[in-house]
């Protein structure tokens, strides 16, 4: 489905630029497009559908826009948002090629596009502060001024591996940059930036990387997200860095622009196969990152029991006071039933962390495995004391007999809610 999805926005960013680049150059970009190992992810990753998803629709609204249909461009675009708010540049992204055309640009449907994309990214500021685990906004685990200061780095490390493309993974090790190093990033940006606007026209290369960055700055600027950096962020702006790529390409001689062609293909493939099972793909993950723990956690899940808890062992030697390396390795004694060992090992990651819903929970799950029901069940009510969203709890009383709703806030799935007893 990802892959077709994904054939789908080559074809619309061929027909896209065939009105706006010369007919060789769209080519490119759109070949580009198809078989740069920048997309890889956002194809081979099932949870990307909605960034593939918007892009589509993007690229359906560009269509329409360059057919001056662009109330229909309007609508294509609020499919997209809902689809994923990272597109909420792209307004600015059409604004831009009128003004670059140039021509008029038309306000009316612009409003009404800048419109819905304040009212999602207002959406999405409420969602991520209300939604627990949301991984972003308040509950990222970067601080919001560390985000900033590193996304220069990661811009040009995406820029980096458009020309030189290697160092692709799903977990990339990106540390928080010095204030100087930071700010000597984010100027690099700006001065490529600076540099393109001396070509800013629709047909020329400096405008379509000035859109690239303009795509790429609601998820690398400061709203803040617990990975600094991901490879599929660079699905939308790669319709316009292809089609940057596309006018510098065309100027070759067209056996060159083909042999690129076929090594990024080549790459791209290799890329895939890194993503046939999850133990590939995280093993090569701790290959490129082996100071990270989330990494090896991940690992740890995809492999069988004795290598997972060498993997843990070897993760709590970098980080020894990190819950949730002890919190992974008891789930596996627990599974294997060594349960008095997994109650040790939870009882070390609630020491480590004693506010955790989740180590309550487990420690209570191991209590109750060795049929100590009245201490389970006080492990229980703790977890839903700090977390009241906490499932896992609610569904462990509830094999105690004790059925408990949860709160309204709770967003919890059908299934989950059927299995509480609750409507």
């Amino acid at each position: 489905m990802n892959l077709l999805v994904h054939l789908i926005s080559v074809v619309l960013l061929w027909v896209a630029l065939r009105r706006l680049v010369s007919p060789r150059a769209a080519w490119i970009a759109a070949a580009l497009f198809a078989v740069h190992p920048m997309d890889a992810e956002a194809v081979n990753y099932v949870f990307a559908r909605s960034t593939l998803l918007a892009t589509v629709f993007c690229l359906a609204a560009l269509v329409s826009w360059t057919r001056e249909r662009y109330w229909l461009a309007v609508l294509w675009f609020a499919a997209a948002l809902l689809a994923k708010e990272e597109c909420v540049a792209f307004p600015a992204f059409l604004l831009l090629l009128d003004v670059a055309r140039p021509r008029p640009p038309k306000w009316k449907p612009l409003a009404a596009m800048f419109a819905l994309s304040v009212a999602a990214g207002v959406r999405v500021l409420v969602a991520a502060a209300t939604i627990a685990g949301s991984g972003a906004g308040v509950h990222s685990e970067i601080p919001w001024r560390s985000y900033a200061l590193a996304q220069g780095a990661v811009i040009l490390r995406y820029l980096r591996m458009l020309v030189a493309p290697w160092g692709f993974s799903v977990d990339p090790a990106i540390p928080v940059p010095s204030l100087w190093l930071g700010a000597i990033a984010w100027a690099a940006v700006l001065a490529l930036a600076a540099a393109a606007m001396f070509r800013f026209r629709a047909r020329r290369e400096g405008f379509w990387f000035i859109a690239g960055l303009v795509l790429l700055l609601p998820s690398s600027s400061v709203l803040t997200a617990t990975d600094l950096a991901a490879d599929r962020r660079m699905y939308l702006p790669m319709i316009a860095f292809a089609a940057c790529a596309g006018l510098l390409l065309e100027r070759v001689q067209p056996q060159f622009a083909m042999a690129a062609l076929v090594l990024l293909a080549a790459v791209s493939m290799a890329r895939t196969a890194t993503w046939r099972t999850e133990e590939s793909l995280w093993a090569d993950a701790v290959r490129k990152a082996p100071g990270k723990i989330r990494p090896k956690i991940q690992l740890a899940r995809a492999v069988e029991p004795a290598r997972a808890l060498a993997i843990l062992e070897d993760a709590s030697r970098i980080a020894p006071d990190d819950p949730k390396i002890p919190t992974e390795e008891g789930k596996i004694l627990l599974a294997q039933g060594k349960v008095t060992q997994a109650l040790q090992v939870f009882g070390r990651a609630l020491a480590l962390d004693p506010r955790s819903a989740e180590a309550f929970n487990n420690r209570g799950a191991a209590l109750l495995a060795l049929d100590q029901k009245q201490a389970a069940r006080e492990d229980f009510e703790r977890a839903l004391g700090i977390d009241p969203c906490e499932w896992s709890a609610r569904a462990n009383l509830r094999r105690l007999g004790i059925v408990q709703g949860p709160p309204s806030r709770c967003h919890f799935t059908d299934e989950e809610r059927a299995a509480l007893g609750t409507d």
